[in-house]
Parts: C-alpha cells; sequence; structure tokens
C-alpha cells in the first residue's frame, strides 16, 4: 500500500518525493511544499499525513477511527490517517487529492496556472 500511495502523489502535476527527514518517511512535495509524508509506525502499518482544511479534518476524524490529528504536525491543518483497511483506497486517495490541492492553492497564480 506504501508504495501505491508514493506512486498515486508522484502521479500528481509538479509533484516530487524528497527524504529531508532520513530514509523514512517519503515527503512528497509540489513546488518545494510538504502535501503528503508518507511512513510505517511500529506495527508496519502504512500511515500517511495529509494536509487538510480544519473543518473537513475534524469531521474526517469524528467519522473515522483510522484518521486522527497529524503526527507531529500542526494538528489544526493536518491529519494522520493509518491505512489499515478500514477506508477504502479510493477514501485515501480523495484526501491526497485534497492534501495536494490544498497546497497547489496557496502557491502564486502563475505556478497554480501552470499545474492545473
Amino acid at each position: 500500500m506504501k508504495n501505491t500511495m508514493i506512486e498515486y502523489g508522484l502521479s500528481k502535476k509538479g509533484a516530487t518525493k524528497d527524504y529531508p527527514f532520513g530514509p523514512d518517511p517519503v515527503v512528497l512535495k509540489v513546488e518545494g511544499k510538504m502535501f503528503a509524508l508518507i511512513f510505517e509506525d511500529k506495527q508496519e502499518n502504512c500511515l500517511l499525513n495529509l494536509k487538510c482544511d480544519p473543518i473537513v479534518a475534524e469531521n474526517l476524524r469524528e467519522q473515522h477511527e483510522a484518521v486522527r490529528p497529524g503526527y507531529h504536525m500542526n494538528k489544526k491543518h493536518w491529519n494522520t490517517v493509518t491505512l489499515d483497511g478500514s477506508l477504502s483506497e479510493e477514501d485515501v486517495l480523495v484526501m491526497m487529492d485534497h492534501s495536494y490541492d490544498m497546497v497547489v492553492k496557496t502557491l502564486p497564480k502563475r505556478i497554480r496556472e501552470s499545474l492545473s
């Protein structure tokens, strides 16, 4: 599942992979700004840290046990999603799309237009 998430994230226009914190986590960026961190916990579950609108983040945490405040991140703007099978792959990919879009919308207009 980890490789699937990395591949999907890298399929986004302008996405790059980086390792600023060592070999783990894999950090996905667009224009140098993080939109996903992909790593494994001690039980070898794949975890994703994804940027999220604060209101949406709260709703997701209330609806899904696998979605928690972002681990080592600003808990208002980031969620940690445990890929334990309780969420469909489609739901997780939608969350990654939202994270990418949240970052892209903060970029200068010229760059946003080149990514659309």
